[in-house]
């Protein structure tokens, strides 16, 4: 199935907007557990909440072979028909992306990619046109607090001047032939969002920034979904993976997916 009707269809089921990042930072573990099995373990814990995954890979590539491993093991142990997304930020010439693009699609099996648009299309195309089965995410606006250095900065199109991230999501949108571009759009940015779906009703969200960095669900729902009442899903990771460092991880994890997934329902039109 194509990664959008794959999400559509999960959002649908689980009643969900929420994406449980699976980034296993070692440091932040419970003492003695083993990276697949706390990953086994959240997945199990959030699976019947989840609308999709999104791991993360640097924290698989920091630990080596090993690590490439586990990510691929975890990526094929969530049930089938919850959508993956592998956070992977790729972006570089073309021939570079092309070999990104079959690692993360035909290596891992992810079902959608987030990806840096910085060097043109070219660097984009090996993901948007080789895989327009595949999600494809660009990053316009995201949540980290340097992000102003330079996705703010003014640019000049279409005789106008506009901030850097909205020249990313009208090129984004031009780009988008097999509808399957989305936009990475920080929560800590809600009057970015606002304009950004105004300007692009149908372009899908997959927002970070919730939790941990401080972003804000209410606002983030009332600034970014679409006329459907959908177009976005929300990512959650240390705040889930680590609500508690103890043996009850997976409960507490699961808890805390829950409550979240009632804290956007309360904001969602009904």
């Amino acid at each position: 199935m194509e990664f959008f009707a794959q999400l559509d269809a999960s959002i649908k089921q689980k009643n969900s907007l929420l994406c449980v990042g699976l980034d296993p930072d070692p440091a932040l573990l419970p003492h003695g557990a083993d990276i697949l099995a706390f990953n086994k373990a959240i997945i199990d814990a959030t699976a019947d909440i989840a609308c999709a995954f999104k791991p993360n890979m640097a924290f698989y590539e920091a630990e080596g072979q090993q690590g490439w491993n586990v990510l691929k093991q975890t990526i094929n142990y969530i049930p089938k028909g919850i959508p993956v997304i592998a956070d992977a930020k790729r972006g570089d010439i073309g021939n570079t992306s092309r070999a990104y693009a079959k690692a993360i699609f035909d290596d891992l099996k992810a079902g959608a990619v987030t990806v840096s648009p910085y060097l043109g299309f070219d660097s984009v195309e090996p993901f948007v046109n080789n895989y327009p089965e595949k999600g494809i995410f660009i990053l316009c606006r995201t949540s980290n607090q340097g992000a102003s250095d330079f996705q703010s900065l003014p640019v000049r199109m279409n005789n106008a001047d506009i901030p850097l991230y909205q020249a990313v999501a009208h090129k984004a949108e031009q780009w988008n032939t097999h509808k399957n571009i989305g936009l990475v759009v920080g929560a800590t940015y809600p009057e970015d969002m606002l304009a950004l779906r105004k300007a692009h009703p149908e372009l899908p969200f997959l927002v970070p920034g919730v939790g941990a960095q401080g972003g804000s669900i209410k606002l983030t729902l009332k600034t970014g979904l679409s006329a459907s009442g959908s177009g976005i899903v929300i990512n959650s990771s240390r705040q889930i993976l680590y609500a508690s460092r103890g043996a009850d991880f997976a409960c507490a994890a699961a808890k805390t997916a829950e409550a979240l997934r009632q804290e956007i329902n309360l904001y969602r039109p009904a």
